[in-house]
């Protein structure tokens, strides 16, 4: 059961990492820079988390086939927003907490910490989903004051000038944080 919630995160966390390019673009061309900046940043993130997820499938040698929901229907900045609020909600209320439990009853230590990582991260980019929404939706950039920081270790994302001392998920240096 972890090996097929292990493939189903890989393939929905590779599929965001692809949407929020794209989206990005689109709002780009749409005047919106910031929100911009934090498409191409999440994405980071959800590469991130495929990264892990695909790591800790290491020692299976064999053809899968994966089936991964996405919500589908790109279209403006606001819509776009929204497609990446369902996306992260369902991540935050539905697949990480089921994978999560799955992966403790199994006894999958390094399963459990790249859920556990992507989970923590998921939450934050929901909130900054549904915060740059309310100002796309008065045809307004989202106001970032500084950058966005995601950590390259477990994709922890946090928005502000400098990034954190240590990541208050993983716990490594400023150092490993990328800024966008």
């Amino acid at each position: 059961m972890t090996k097929d919630a292990l493939l189903s995160a890989f393939a929905g966390e590779s599929m965001a990492h692809t949407r929020y390019m794209i989206f990005a673009e689109v709002a780009k061309k749409e005047g919106f820079k910031n929100v911009a900046r934090l498409f191409e940043a999440i994405a980071y993130a959800e590469l991130v988390h495929a990264t892990n997820h695909y790591r800790v499938l290491r020692h299976y040698t064999e053809e899968a086939k994966v089936y991964s929901g996405t919500p589908i229907g790109p279209g403006t900045t606001g819509k776009n927003l929204e497609l990446g609020i369902m996306g992260e909600e369902y991540e935050v209320n539905e697949m990480y907490p089921v994978f999560l439990e799955i992966a403790k009853l199994q006894g999958e230590k390094e399963a459990e910490r790249s859920f556990y990582y992507a989970y923590m991260a998921e939450q934050i980019h929901a909130k900054l989903y549904r915060e740059s929404k309310s100002y796309v939706d008065k045809g307004e950039d989202w106001p970032l004051d500084g950058k966005v920081w995601i950590c390259s270790v477990c994709g922890h994302t946090y928005v502000g000038p400098e990034p954190p001392e240590k990541c208050p998920v993983c716990s490594v240096p400023r150092n490993l944080y990328k800024g966008f």
